[in-house]
């Protein structure tokens, strides 16, 4: 697979993921649901933190720190890709990678830029947020978050009593908000583990 044809994919991934994003973040003000199906639903909130609403702390050094794991991850990524692309690795792995890749990228793109861009989404207000506004900018470069939109409850439930330790609890199959970039980044990472044993066949 030539370095044309996994440029023009990781450019479409990355496309795809920031309209949805824009989309989201210029016509939904934070906290608006919308319910597809009962299972799916398209949910507007921000993330400070990592991939599937997870954190690295609170504190603007923790947000730092991960923007700049993020800016470290995708510059180690291009040159690893330039180089199982000229080493002709497998077809296959190579796109793998290209996902995660642009997974990682897209991420990157709200956390170097959003903050400085967009107003802020309050949802006490219910405001939608503009861009490039005399008002814009909620953060300072690299301290954007990271907009979530992609919600899928399959299973709300109270656990029966008899449950050990969580008894009687509220429970949720799938709790996350995530974005087309986790989407990317774990199409890539399940593929590669998928097939692995075939991937790395030389």
């Amino acid at each position: 697979m030539n370095e044309k044809k996994v440029v023009s994919l990781i450019l479409i991934l990355v496309f795809l993921d920031q309209v949805i994003k824009v989309y989201i973040k210029t016509n939904f003000y934070y906290g608006e649901e919308h319910i597809v199906f009962d299972w799916f639903r398209i949910y507007f909130i921000e993330n400070p933190g990592m991939a599937w609403g997870m954190k690295l702390g609170k504190g603007d050094l923790e947000k730092l720190a991960l923007t700049l794991f993020r800016l470290a991850a995708v510059i180690w990524g291009t040159f690893y890709m330039r180089r199982i692309i000229r080493e002709k690795y497998q077809s296959g792995f190579i796109v793998s990678v290209g996902f995660i890749y642009a997974g990682a990228l897209g991420n990157l793109i709200d956390s170097l830029f959003y903050g400085v861009i967009f107003e802020k989404s309050d949802p006490v207000t219910q405001n939608i947020a503009r861009a490039f506004t005399a008002k814009s900018g909620y953060a300072d470069f690299m301290y954007g978050h990271v907009v979530d939109m992609w919600y899928f409850p399959i299973i709300r439930t109270t656990l029966p009593e008899w449950v050990p330790f969580w008894g009687g609890e509220y429970f949720e199959l799938f709790s996350p908000v995530f974005n087309t970039a986790d989407v990317w980044v774990s199409t890539g990472v399940i593929t590669l583990l998928l097939f692995q044993k075939f991937f790395l066949k030389m």
